[in-house]
């Protein structure tokens, strides 16, 4: 499937990650409310479990920004290689956007994270390249995501609406200006409710 893709956790209020990210707090304050469905609420369902297979399905290449890539802001001045550990669950190439240049990072699994300098556009095609037809997928964060909205390169976007109320943090819509998606299915739970929408 050669179809750009995009997974999302999103709150009520349209945020999808919370204020003052951190290395302590990678999704902001409360941001974590997010993600219970699938990550260990017992609350969660069959529905939450179709959903993460959603969201693990393997792609081609990811393209994500810097701020999901890790908490380092400016220059490179300390070794990070993610959140994800010696084993990231891409495996993949995996084009990270950022100001400012740093050498590939080989990670155990079939990962590399490259980074790319001059713009989405350019990450995006790095990857599209890189995936032949297994896809590409839109890993994230907020300005990222928005980005690939504006570029019109999505194809699939499936946003796991959880009923929350964040009130600050990295809100994803703004500065987009059409919503060009019909939803094709809908699966809920307790912890959120679960659309598949397809470009129009």
């Amino acid at each position: 499937m050669s179809d750009t893709t995009c997974h999302m956790s999103i709150s009520l209020d349209g945020y999808v990650a919370g204020p003052e990210q951190s290395r302590e707090a990678g999704v902001g304050k409360r941001g974590l409310e997010l993600h219970g469905w699938h990550i260990g609420d017992p609350r969660a369902n069959d529905a939450d479990k179709i959903a993460a297979e959603w969201l693990m399905r393997p792609r081609g290449a990811y393209v994500m920004g810097r701020n999901m890539f890790g908490p380092i802001r400016g220059d490179w001045d300390e070794d990070w290689t993610g959140w994800w550990g010696n084993e990231p669950p891409y495996h993949a190439p995996v084009f990270v956007l950022t100001h400012y240049p740093h050498e590939p990072i080989q990670m155990d699994g079939g990962t590399t994270f490259h980074f790319v300098t001059d713009s989405f556009d350019a990450a995006y095609a790095a990857a599209r390249e890189a995936a032949g037809d297994k896809g590409v997928d839109i890993a994230g964060g907020a300005s990222t995501v928005r980005q690939a909205l504006i570029a019109g390169v999505i194809d699939e976007l499936t946003l796991d609406i959880v009923p929350v109320l964040l009130g600050a943090g990295e809100r994803m819509f703004d500065g987009v200006e059409s919503f060009d998606f019909e939803p094709t299915e809908v699966l809920h739970s307790p912890l959120a409710t679960h659309i598949r929408y397809r470009r129009t």
